[in-house]
């Protein structure tokens, strides 16, 4: 991870049958195109490896979600169950649409604690996101069962998980929906770029609808089609789709290197004495991109990051301080610090986010180191790295005692 590190041939070849075709809409032109339809093929081609009947492709991991939501009928009022450690998308997404986020705590697995879903469920509950953060998953039976007693939406947000597993399915195939991030430091990358997949026809009709201004895309005549819903443009660009296409083709072989990498890092930390690691849910794999390890305290988590950065190991990160991925730095969710007015259904809904106690995600984040798994490092790198971890930790830990 990132799939940047892998950029090649592959994705000029693919990016330049757009160019020559001069056609980068993914809609229409029907003639100029060479024959080429590259946001159609990477659908085809990514609804296949994802084992799902349907894919829809949108402008970004956040639109995927966005749209992922309207489809299901989410809308002004609804309730959406998210964890407090997931990226700002989330609950943008959830906003978007007049919808609430209800926010809850974590567990071990870093993603939603299944006990504070079932108790935050209310009668305007529609939806429980789990998100599958750094490369692994909530416990999606037990997130399932309580979804299925309640009939609720289960939508996967797989956006850092692409390649995990859950139960010998692809992360984001479990629920009734999955949304994917093709962004710049994603596994697979188009730039920009988001996906949606479903087994669910009317949500894949209402996503392919949603995402493109409510067209019922019915013929060949674009001027001609009606809008049987109102909708939005989420419109993903064939450019981008093009560099998705490469980069699908290459993502079992970035998953092995990550994996390799991954475990040759979790063997070393593994015999030091007072780091563990996150629990992976029984029937789970994780896709390896992130190294996620749990130090004793807060306190050491916080001396052992900033011992790791003077040491010069980038790619390690302590969400537990992080502006973008952590509920402590959402100031402006939790004072809905807002461009215009917002619907009176978020104002008169809304917990109280600087009171709600999240005492359980504090203990567990705080204690939460996440190394980013390189593709591109040469064995010699990797040695460096290891090296330079283990010693590191092994020093901050032996300075407080814990050895």
């Amino acid at each position: 991870m990132p799939g940047f590190e892998v950029f090649g041939e592959e994705e000029r070849k693919q990016v330049n049958d757009v160019l020559e075709s001069g056609v980068l809409m993914r809609y229409g032109f029907d003639g100029m195109r060479n024959g080429h339809w590259k946001a159609k093929e990477f659908e085809t081609a990514f609804a296949k490896r994802m084992q799902s009947e349907y894919c829809q492709l949108v402008s970004s991991g956040t639109s995927a979600l966005t749209v992922a939501l309207a489809s299901a009928g989410i809308g002004a009022g609804d309730e959406v169950i998210i964890p407090t450690f997931t990226f700002v998308a989330s609950f943008e997404s959830i906003m978007q649409l007049g919808a609430v986020p209800v926010l809850v705590d974590i567990d071990d697995t870093l993603t939603l604690d299944p006990k504070a879903v079932e108790a935050a469920i209310t009668t305007k509950t529609r939806c429980v996101m789990p998100v599958h953060m750094c490369g692994s998953m909530a416990d999606l039976r037990a997130l399932k069962a309580i979804c299925d007693k309640h009939n609720l939406i289960l939508l996967e947000d797989a956006c850092q998980a692409i390649g995990g597993t859950f139960e010998g399915k692809p992360l984001g195939s479990y629920g009734d929906l999955g949304c994917f991030s093709f962004d710049y430091v994603k596994t697979i990358t188009c730039g920009e770029g988001g996906g949606i997949i479903t087994n669910k026809e009317q949500f894949a009709i209402n996503a392919d609808q949603y995402q493109d201004h409510g067209h019922d895309h019915i013929g060949r005549d674009r001027g001609a089609e009606t809008h049987p819903t109102l909708g939005y443009n989420f419109r993903i660009s064939e450019l981008n789709a093009a560099v998705g296409i490469a980069q699908l083709g290459k993502l079992e072989h970035i998953l092995g290197i990550q994996k390799k990498n991954y475990l040759h890092l979790r063997t070393a930390l593994s015999k030091v004495e007072g780091v563990t690691f996150r629990s992976v849910p029984k029937g789970g794999e994780e896709n390896y991109s992130f190294l996620n390890i749990f130090l004793p305290s807060q306190e050491l988590a916080e001396k052992a990051h900033k011992a790791l950065g003077e040491s010069g190991i980038d790619g390690c990160f302590y969400w537990f301080n992080n502006n973008w991925h952590y509920i402590r730095g959402w100031e402006h969710l939790r004072n809905l610090n807002s461009l215009g007015t917002l619907p009176s259904e978020i104002k008169n809904q809304i917990q109280d986010l600087n009171t709600t106690d999240f005492a359980s995600s504090d203990h567990w984040m705080g204690r939460t180191i996440s190394i980013l798994i390189k593709i591109g490092w040469s064995d010699k790198e990797l040695e460096v790295r290891k090296e330079k971890l283990t010693a590191t930790l092994r020093e901050v830990l032996s300075k407080i005692g814990t050895r």
